[in-house]
């Protein structure tokens, strides 16, 4: 399967204001590409890409005042199989957790695992440690909060969306992750692309998307708790310990938002004569 990936995003910029963005695909599915995934910024301006501490790629400019426009379009190739699933996943204890997993123990900006870690016993404690205590967490989360947009707010924590069973996708990843570090399950915020392919075309815009990741077997495996179901064509952009690290752009001064397009199209390979084309079978 091939996807058309992109992107159009615009700020009005008052004054020169640094911006970091995390806007290109993971290192890890790199080489899917099938071609360029640069960055295009308008005006040119000097850029710096770097590696955080997450391996996540960055990018860092200046933007000057006025407008400027961060756009890309590339194409990938993916498996067209839905999230890797494995019932029989085993819960590795803290002492034998390998050391980089260590900090998505812990509590972060927006996951305060030492408020809800006693919830999140009550809630999970009795459930089999391991696979089915991810999905029965996935599943208390689906249910309970409610989706919607109107809900977003950009300082909503984990206890937040607990208290008040209303957010958007990235708060129900938050939850999730933090009820599974509560439970020393290793889990990490993941955000990237996820279009509409090979379920029914959703009524809003596309924008990129948020789910999570729990290390259970030895390996790190996709959880999604605002659509609780395996999906096709989900494509990694950056892994964090929440929404704070993996921000698509970070300004550091005032900027407004005037443009935001996201694009995430299965595409077909050829025509039926044998032509080449670009024509998009989902939305």
């Amino acid at each position: 399967m091939l996807i058309r990936l992109g992107y159009d995003i615009r700020f009005d910029v008052p004054c020169p204001t640094p911006i970091v963005a995390l806007l290109n695909v993971h290192p890890s599915r790199v080489p899917d590409l099938r071609e360029p995934d640069e960055v295009q910024i308008e005006p040119a301006t000097d850029r710096e890409v770097y590696t955080d501490s997450f391996g996540n790629t960055c990018l860092r400019v200046l933007a000057e005042t006025g407008t400027i426009r961060f756009s890309n379009s590339t194409l990938i190739a993916d498996s067209g199989e839905p999230d890797p699933r494995e019932p029989g996943a085993r819960q590795i204890p803290v002492e034998k957790l390998p050391t980089e997993t260590l900090r998505f123990l812990l509590a972060s900006r927006y996951c305060e695992v030492d408020l809800l870690s006693n919830i999140a016993h009550e809630l999970f404690g009795q459930t089999a440690p391991g696979w089915e205590r991810v999905e029965a967490i996935c599943e208390w989360v689906n249910q309970k909060v409610t989706f919607g947009y109107a809900f977003a707010r950009s300082t909503k924590t984990a206890l937040d969306v607990y208290l008040e069973r209303q957010g958007v996708c990235r708060d129900f990843q938050h939850l999730a992750v933090t009820f599974c570090r509560s439970l020393n399950i290793p889990a990490r915020y993941a955000t990237g692309y996820l279009g509409d392919i090979g379920v029914p075309a959703a009524d809003s815009p596309m924008d990129f998307s948020a789910w999570f990741e729990a290390y259970l077997d030895g390996r790190w495996w996709t959880f999604d708790a605002r659509h609780n179901r395996a999906r096709i064509g989900r494509v990694l952009m950056a892994t964090g310990r929440d929404a704070a690290d993996v921000a698509i752009t970070t300004s550091f001064g005032a900027t407004t938002l005037t443009k935001f397009e996201v694009v995430s199209d299965e595409i077909k390979e050829e025509s039926p004569h044998g032509v080449s084309t670009e024509t998009a079978v989902s939305a």
